[in-house]
């Protein structure tokens, strides 16, 4: 079993305050889903591994997101769960790229949530170049610390 930063409830707790303070002062400047990928994995790690209360600071931290967002309430959440039941199987048996697997499953999350900000909000190109930069930071902020 690999073990990783976010099998450990502490730093579950600290991603979970970093998130809410940088999301707060971030939605001032732009769209703040800043950490959003990082959660889904977390999330993805908490269900795999059965860690229940550390999933509700996951699931907590989606509430705030999506309400500083507009979107729905436990609709990011039920964008995570639809991808951990039905997707993430099926990328598991198609690629045999172990080591990119959480990297796609980042990469699909944020094109779930481009739909939800679709279907919420009146598009536009800055949300696409936004999107693109949150992915790019969460791709090195997961490379580099978890």
């Amino acid at each position: 079993m690999k073990i990783n930063n976010l099998s450990n409830p502490f730093f579950i707790f600290l991603l979970f305050l970093t998130t809410i303070i940088v999301n707060t002062i971030s939605s001032i400047f732009f769209f703040p889903i800043l950490l959003l990928g990082i959660l889904f994995m977390g999330f993805f790690v908490c269900l795999k591994n059965r860690y229940y209360y550390s999933l509700f600071f996951i699931i907590s931290a989606f509430l705030f997101v999506e309400l500083n967002n507009g979107f729905k309430a436990f609709s990011i959440t039920l964008l995570a769960s639809f991808l951990y039941i039905f997707i993430a199987p099926y990328i598991k048996r198609v690629l045999s790229f172990n080591s990119l697997n959480s990297y796609i499953y980042i990469t699909i999350f944020y094109i779930g949530v481009y739909f939800l900000w679709i279907l919420n909000n009146d598009y536009s190109s800055q949300l696409t170049v936004t999107l693109l930069m949150n992915l790019i930071i969460d791709f090195i902020i997961f490379g580099v610390f978890i």
